[in-house]
């Protein structure tokens, strides 16, 4: 690393704790309550400052409005079946406006994509384990 790029490096992390501290308040304000993965992440300050500044800006990047950056949050919680974090951005997709049956169409998507997870290894299995009938079955 060039040497004026560490030491912006090197102060940066020397205010860890501080910057983490903000990251805590910012999330809480953000998502109207605490992950309590962060807590535990902050006990390593200058890995939590790092990771939490880029999670901040990945969760409200600039071209989306809040509302629908909490829609996609939701979306890949319900995917990932992430369930506390599904409640957790449930609650702040509301906060940010989103209306009940917003949330469920979010949550429907997911549903659908999600189940390509299962199908598509699933289906080239079995296909290759019944080649002479790929494809017969389809009807013009």
């Amino acid at each position: 690393m060039k040497p004026e790029n560490q030491k912006a490096l090197d102060e940066y992390l020397s205010r860890a704790d501080e910057i983490g501290n903000d990251i805590l308040a910012d999330t809480e304000e953000m998502l109207g309550s605490l992950p309590f993965i962060f807590p535990v992440l902050k006990e390593r300050p200058e890995y939590f400052a790092l990771t939490g500044i880029a999670d901040q800006m990945v969760c409200r990047p600039g071209h989306l409005s809040p509302k629908t950056a909490e829609l996609v949050a939701v979306a890949a919680a319900a995917g990932a079946g992430a369930d506390q974090c599904l409640r957790v951005h449930i609650k702040a997709a509301v906060k940010e406006g989103a209306h009940r049956d917003e949330i469920y169409d979010a949550i429907l998507i997911a549903a659908t994509i999600g189940k390509t997870r299962v199908l598509a290894p699933a289906l080239r299995e079995f296909r290759s384990a019944f080649p002479e009938k790929a494809g017969s079955d389809r009807k013009p």
